[in-house]
């Protein structure tokens, strides 16, 4: 069998070569390539051509590259910074929404049967709060709703339904997110949602799942309603709300 004509200066000369030796190493144990230098001399090929041949399999994720570490065979891996930013990346306001009503609603639930006096106590105090801080401004308001709903999650006392949680509040802290649901609220819904708080903390300090669980989705569901109205609307001009 003859060997092709292409230069071994060529980069479709060292990517044909990088690609056999992959092939070759797919069931390796050794996850690492050699070191550029040691690897252009196994496979015959110049430094630059290798560098170029590399960066083509790196984009087709079959290999991953760290500076000062080497090069390694696969796709690469997801740091937990990097997931989540794909993830935030990926959702939008009303994903987070169904996610919200799939999972707080078992929370209040759960906090229901749960809950230490201390807890509710606790959630008496920050559903007072939230009432307090209605008409302030919005970093306030965003604050102690955020508290108020944390509280729930904790008294409720599964670490994996609060983690998810603690994830869907990460990504709420998007400051587009943040500006579309300031321009989703009203006076008159601020007062709704204090009503709501109000009625969770009820049920659950009455030992009622029931009610809680469905105090929780009525007050998620009208949310879920004002954030629709407000993506819906037209976009003001900047002055507008500034008088």
């Amino acid at each position: 069998m003859t060997r092709p004509e292409t230069s071994p200066d060529s980069s479709d000369f060292a990517l044909t070569q990088l690609r056999a030796l992959l092939d070759d190493l797919s069931g390796s144990e050794d996850r690492q390539l050699p070191p550029e230098r040691g690897l252009a001399q196994q496979i015959g090929v110049g430094r630059r051509s290798l560098r170029r041949a590399l960066d083509v399999l790196e984009a087709e994720g079959r290999i991953w590259r760290h500076q000062g570490k080497g090069t390694f065979l696969g796709p690469r891996p997801l740091s937990a910074e990097s997931g989540f930013e794909a993830l935030s990346s990926r959702t939008t306001p009303l994903d987070v929404m169904e996610a919200r009503l799939e999972i707080e609603p078992a929370l209040a639930r759960l906090a229901a049967l749960r809950a230490s006096n201390g807890d509710i106590e606790r959630m008496e105090h920050l559903a007072r709060k939230t009432a307090t801080s209605a008409a302030t401004d919005t970093d306030n308001r965003e604050l102690w709703d955020g508290a108020f709903h944390r509280a729930i999650a904790e008294a409720a006392g599964n670490s994996l339904l609060f983690a998810f949680l603690d994830t869907i509040n990460q990504i709420r802290q998007d400051s587009t997110w943040r500006r579309l649901r300031e321009q989703a609220r009203s006076p008159q819904g601020e007062q709704t949602y204090v009503h709501y708080h109000h009625r969770i903390v009820t049920a659950i300090a009455a030992r009622d799942g029931d009610a809680a669980e469905k105090a929780m989705r009525e007050h998620l569901e009208t949310v879920r309603a004002s954030l629709i109205k407000s993506m819906a609307r037209p976009p003001q001009p900047e002055h507008a709300g500034n008088e």
